[in-house]
Formats: C-alpha cells, sequence, structure tokens
C-alpha cells in the first residue's frame, strides 16, 4: 500500500531531527539514511561529501556495495549525468527521468547501476547556504519501485538540512577503512603490502584482473601516491596486512 502524504511528511521531520543531530560524527549520517526509508523505499542509500582539494567525493554513510561506493567517490563527477545533476536549478535527478541517450552514455549506470538490477532512485546533489557544492545523496531501488509523489518534494525539500549536516558532519575513525578507501580496496590495499601481482591478488579474492586493476587506481587517487610500490608502504604503515 503505497503511504499517504502525511504518513511522508511525518517520516520528513524524524530526517529533519536526525540530520541536525548529525554534526557529531558520521554515525548520525547513518541514522538521517535509516529515517529517509520511511520517507521512501530504497535498497541502497549514502551521503558522500565532496573534497575540493582531492577532486573526489568520501561516503560518510551508505549501503552500496564496495564497487558502487568506489564509484561515486572516484568517478561519478566524470560521468556525463553529472553535469546535470549539479545544476543548483535542478532538483534531484530521478532515474526514471533520465533520457535513454544520457543513461546509454553514462558509465555509472551501465557498469554499476545496471548489473546491481537498478531500476529507480535519486542523486540529489547538495549545496551550502553560500552556494558552495558539499555533496550528494544517492538513492536506488532494484525493479519498478515507484517513489510517490509527496515523497519526491520530501527529498527536494530536505536538501538543506542535509547539505548542512553533511558539511557539517565530522568522518568518524574506521580502521578498516584507512585513507577513506572502500572495504573491498583496504583488502586490495593489504594484498598489495604483500607484494602480491594483480593477478595474485584477483585469485584470493574471487575478482578478476581487470578489476583489480580499477581496485588499484581508486586507492592511488584516494591515497594521492604515484605507484603501487607507495600505496604498499602506506598500507605497511597502517598495519594494513593479509
Amino acid at each position: 500500500m503505497e503511504r499517504g502524504a502525511a504518513d511522508i511528511l511525518d517520516a520528513a521531520v524524524h530526517v529533519r531531527a536526525a540530520a541536525r543531530s548529525a554534526t557529531a560524527g558520521a554515525s548520525g549520517l547513518d541514522a538521517v539514511l535509516t529515517a529517509l526509508s520511511d520517507v521512501m523505499e530504497y535498497d541502497h542509500a549514502s551521503l558522500a561529501r565532496w573534497d575540493p582539494r582531492r577532486k573526489c567525493h568520501t561516503t560518510l554513510a551508505g549501503s552500496y556495495p564496495a564497487d558502487a561506493t568506489a564509484y561515486i567517490e572516484t568517478r561519478l563527477h566524470r560521468d556525463p549525468v553529472f553535469p546535470v545533476l549539479r545544476s543548483p536549478a535542478r532538483g534531484g535527478l530521478w532515474l526514471g527521468d533520465v533520457p535513454p541517450h544520457l543513461l546509454a552514455a553514462s558509465p555509472g549506470f551501465q557498469e554499476v547501476l545496471s548489473p546491481l538490477g537498478i531500476e529507480g532512485g535519486v542523486a540529489q546533489c547538495l549545496f551550502a547556504a553560500d552556494g558552495r557544492y558539499v555533496g550528494m545523496l544517492n538513492v536506488s531501488t532494484r525493479g519498478p519501485r515507484r517513489a510517490p509523489g509527496p515523497a519526491r518534494a520530501v527529498v527536494t525539500l530536505l536538501t538543506e538540512t542535509l547539505a548542512a549536516a553533511l558539511a557539517a558532519a565530522v568522518p568518524a575513525a574506521h580502521p578498516r577503512r584507512p585513507g577513506g578507501l572502500s572495504p573491498r580496496e583496504v583488502e586490495v590495499l593489504a594484498e598489495l603490502t604483500a607484494g602480491r601481482t594483480n593477478r595474485e591478488i584477483a585469485e584470493r579474492l574471487y575478482i578478476t584482473p581487470r578489476t583489480v586493476g580499477t581496485h588499484i587506481e581508486h586507492i592511488l587517487a584516494k591515497l594521492d601516491v604515484p605507484n603501487r610500490a607507495a600505496a604498499a608502504a602506506r598500507g605497511a604503515a597502517w598495519g594494513v596486512v593479509s
């Protein structure tokens, strides 16, 4: 049964309350995403902050698989869809509203979302009161699940509160994710620290050598190091071992 507008607006109040409490750490943003699930059902969601110095996103809360998280963090800002998303005049970009030709040109949809069975959801860029881009909300659903009209309006109305929470939240320390790496990237870094080749890593992690190479590219970018040897040295210094 589709939820009524009153229920969705009531859920939105809880999202705002969670967002206003989220400035103490990233764990507060997890509560925001939990509250958002009462506004609209989803299978995956994340809040990612934009780092203007490193020119990438950092996920502060989310439930996407590692490969999807890595795409959001290191490649989404180069996706052909992103300039459309980032226009301050636009509300959220709902997947069902994206023109087919744009989806066909989007590596994010073709390589990441489509293989996950994603058929719906919204990507909402978030801006601070002074107009600075601070990050984005991503919400994805499998199957032909339709977001109620009131939910669409609520997501747009929540953007200012979400942006303030995202800009103010302090990432919580996470010993398994040094350097903002995804869980899978930490696993690959551990294998690099052990001196293993891409093929050896692929065999140990049950992924393809090509996927290993992609993870290593993301690791080098996130850690701002020139090569795998430097990444391995960083991993060893952090105590990341396989």
